[in-house]
């Protein structure tokens, strides 16, 4: 398999990302969280939160970037109601 045929591959079978432009106010950006912030609060690696991002578990602001990671924030009340759903406390028994 070429290199370039692999890469198709991998981008074909990776789930798309959504991304939509959000106005924020400057209460509203007091409001976001970062990725290491949602880590450290929920006491899991940033990877985690990343994959949860990336799978649709955790919805997140994507800002603007350069380079190949994109860079997120996380809305406090998405952080809240997530931890108040069973959502996390169900992927987390599926990943084991």
């Amino acid at each position: 398999m070429t290199q370039h045929s692999a890469s198709a591959t991998n981008e074909e079978t990776r789930p798309k990302r959504v991304s939509r432009r959000v106005s924020l106010s400057f209460d509203q950006k007091s409001d976001l969280l970062t990725i290491a912030e949602v880590a450290r609060r929920l006491r899991v690696d940033s990877t985690t939160v990343r994959r949860w991002i990336t799978n649709g578990i955790l919805e997140a602001v994507i800002l603007p970037h350069q380079g190949a990671r994109l860079s997120y924030r996380v809305r406090q009340q998405t952080l809240t109601d997530l931890v108040s759903s069973s959502t996390l406390t169900n992927t987390a028994n599926t990943e084991k």
